[in-house]
């Protein structure tokens, strides 16, 4: 009788080497409304209301109004789609990530 094979071991998705790898561009996540990015000068923000969240380092988010937030890891900003916004990264290696609303898709199984 053949022997069953063995369940591939999951893996967990490191979003801070995967927006790593192309510093500067969005990297979206399959089936998702999960992008991730980090900071490569200063990058203007997709027109997506949602969850601005800082993984690694330190980001200013230049708002309109003269306004701005400074983001560290672990926290986040509210973005809205009809406000404009553009980050930087005031600390060598930031990455962000942008949830989505409304854009949600169940994850393929």
């Amino acid at each position: 009788m053949p022997r069953a094979l063995a369940p591939e071991t999951p893996q967990a998705l490191h979003l801070a080497r995967l927006a790593q790898g192309t510093p500067g561009e969005w990297v979206r996540l399959p089936g998702s409304a999960v992008q991730v990015v980090q900071l490569q000068g200063t990058l203007s923000g997709p027109q997506v209301s949602g969850w601005l969240i800082c993984l690694s380092g330190e980001a200013v988010v230049d708002l309109p109004l003269s306004n701005f937030v400074r983001l560290r890891p672990a926290e986040g900003y509210g973005v809205q789609a009809h406000e404009p916004w553009t980050a930087f990264g005031t600390k060598d290696g930031t990455v962000l990530m942008l949830v989505g609303e409304g854009e949600h898709r169940e994850p393929a199984l």
